[in-house]
């Protein structure tokens, strides 16, 4: 589909900058919460009176100027949006986990893209992430994710929604439905559903939208530019395709060994 591949840190870990603050999801979003989100604990501050004297890891190394942006965007708005309007804390910006989506990796390609000088661009990667999420039947807490964006002129969600028709056909996937849902960082949003045969049920298999100006501006990117953006389940698709109930029996501990050294490479879309 002419994407370009975006380059993943091997490191796991990430900014919570890039994670959520870059991606105009504010400070106070439940998902920033540790019920939700793996945070990396670092130095153990011992001269602490507190009853959790163990505080996060945190960086110091992000691009001042553009740290500045975005925190006038989120504290008071520009660009016709009012933002937050709350005090924004560097400090939270700071703070290193486990990244929790692939978006992640396309906002700072997005922001290095602008430093370079715009130019249309399709990017996309696969990697792993995290959620602090009760493990079931269809869901981990450590998965894959594959992460796709087109920035260009003139981009709809028309444009999207094509994108994943193409897409999902190319797997062998006919069978979708699309549900309007609200992302902070993209406006419109939609969740992309899949058939299950197996579990007689339609199973979420990614979210999707367009990323919000409040987003894309501070960035330094035109304002006539337009990125249509998804993230997608790695292991969900091959769910449905493959007829598996059981999401733990693609990924973690509970993998039959057995099935692996039995079954033939699974190539998703190649004939």
């Amino acid at each position: 589909m002419g994407c370009q591949g975006c380059h993943s840190a091997t490191v796991l870990s990430i900014r919570c900058f890039w994670n959520f603050d870059a991606l105009f999801q504010p400070q106070q979003h439940p998902a920033r919460d540790s019920h939700d989100t793996f945070f990396l604990q670092g130095l153990i501050d011992f001269s602490s009176m507190s009853a959790s004297p163990i505080v996060p890891s945190t960086t110091k190394s992000l691009p001042e100027d553009y740290v500045e942006r975005v925190k006038r965007i989120h504290e008071s708005g520009g660009y016709g949006s009012r933002g937050y309007e709350y005090d924004w804390k560097r400090e939270e910006a700071n703070k290193n986990l486990l990244r929790t989506h692939t978006t992640a990796v396309s906002s700072r390609m997005l922001y290095l893209l602008a430093q370079e000088g715009f130019a249309p661009k399709k990017y996309f990667s696969i990697d792993r992430v995290f959620r602090n999420e009760a493990v079931d039947r269809t869901h981990l807490a450590e998965f894959h994710q594959i992460e796709g964006l087109v920035c260009g002129k003139g981009l709809t969600l028309g444009d999207l929604i094509g994108v994943f028709y193409d897409f999902f056909t190319r797997l062998g996937m006919s069978k979708l439905k699309f549900k309007p849902a609200y992302n902070p960082y993209t406006e419109p949003s939609m969740e992309i559903f899949g058939y299950h045969q197996g579990l007689k049920k339609w199973v979420e298999i990614g979210n999707s939208g367009m990323f919000r100006p409040e987003m894309l501006l501070p960035m330094g990117l035109p304002e006539d530019v337009r990125v249509i953006a998804w993230g997608l389940s790695l292991e969900r698709p091959t769910m449905i395709l493959y007829g598996v109930d059981n999401i733990r029996d693609l990924f973690g501990h509970k993998v039959d060994l057995s099935l692996i050294k039995k079954n033939p490479i699974c190539r998703l879309g190649i004939e």
